[in-house]
């Protein structure tokens, strides 16, 4: 072989050589941009309107650790100091990274952060097309719950049930939801704890679609990360815990359209607590009761436009959720 085809064949080599490495860097982004959470809206651009714990078994199946954050039960950081009796998380999605943990794995009650796990449910069985006629069985709650304001034979889509469920956090509208989608409530709280089951939540247990307190309805922070984690791949879940505001409208018995304005209980969309600096809440789901105190999980973004789950377990009041919550969250900029 002559010099002449020496340098031709170098040439070739080099050009195949490049073309190929720009393929798998090309690859890699794409995987890399895939595993972004893709929010409807950015927090700044939303138009705002209105126990003693037992330790739970840590799944750590190859399977099913595959891209999932995993980490001790408490994972410290020098920043970050919450008072005794609440339990956190904070989870870095694109990188799978445990940024800090309290508690993480211990059995806490969820409130109504068990209607994340409501939500996946129905977003994977139900259709969010059905009418549903309002049943006495769906009102029948505790006095003081939170409620969406249904009647007894009001038709409701299932869309607007589930902002009932997301957005105002109403147990009418989730019971509505449940008797809808499994036929009954205590069918689809089977289905609740099936799919917990499958996606590792081993430290869970529901009793009912709504969180109202019962001794057997409990999680923990690890399992509220695994059910936030699964949520946010149905795009009707990002886009309903974003909204401030909501008309829910319904068919009353008599044939006349009805509105109701559900308000997000999310302080962050309503403008009542502010995040830090250079840090995107995209949206979340609360919980309170006297037993699990006051909770918060939210996906929220760094100026990078990177994707991180946050938890707030317990915590003794609304002031004192949101200020640690922000204590989190001014981490991920760091």
């Amino acid at each position: 072989m002559n010099n002449k085809m020496r340098h031709r064949f170098r040439l070739l080599f080099l050009s195949v050589t490049a073309l190929l490495l720009a393929c798998v860097i090309i690859v890699l982004l794409i995987i890399r941009a895939q595993q972004r959470v893709e929010m409807a809206v950015r927090y700044e651009d939303l138009n705002l309107g209105y126990g003693q714990a037992a330790q739970t078994v840590i799944y750590t199946d190859a399977a099913f650790a595959s891209g999932l954050c995993i980490g001790e039960n408490d994972v410290g950081n020098a920043e970050i100091a919450l008072p005794a009796g609440e339990h956190a998380g904070l989870y870095d999605i694109e990188d799978s990274e445990v940024l800090y943990a309290k508690g993480m794995y211990d059995r806490i009650y969820p409130a109504s952060i068990t209607k994340v796990m409501t939500a996946i449910v129905a977003f994977k069985y139900g259709n969010m097309d059905d009418m549903v006629t309002i049943s006495w069985k769906d009102l029948e709650l505790e006095t003081g719950s939170q409620v969406a304001g249904l009647k007894i034979g009001d038709k409701v889509s299932m869309q607007d049930l589930m902002h009932g469920v997301l957005v105002h956090s109403g147990n009418d509208a989730a019971m509505a939801v449940a008797r809808h989608v499994g036929g009954n409530v205590e069918t689809f709280v089977d289905m609740m704890n099936a799919e917990a089951k499958e996606l590792g939540a081993t430290g869970t247990h529901f009793t009912s679609p709504t969180g109202l307190h019962d001794e057997q309805n409990y999680t923990t922070v690890y399992d509220i990360y695994l059910m936030m984690n699964e949520a946010i791949k149905y795009s009707q879940f990002v886009d309903m815990v974003q909204i401030s505001v909501y008309d829910l409208k319904c068919v009353d018995k008599e044939d006349k359209e009805r509105h109701i304005t559900l308000d997000s209980t999310d302080h962050y969309l309503t403008g009542e607590a502010k995040p830090p600096k250079d840090v995107s809440v995209l949206g979340g789901k609360t919980g309170t009761t006297a037993a699990a105190g006051n909770c918060l999980a939210v996906v929220a973004q760094n100026a990078f436009g990177q994707p991180y789950i946050a938890v707030i377990m317990g915590a003794a009041d609304k002031e004192s959720l949101y200020r640690d919550m922000n204590i989190l969250l001014a981490q991920i900029n760091s």
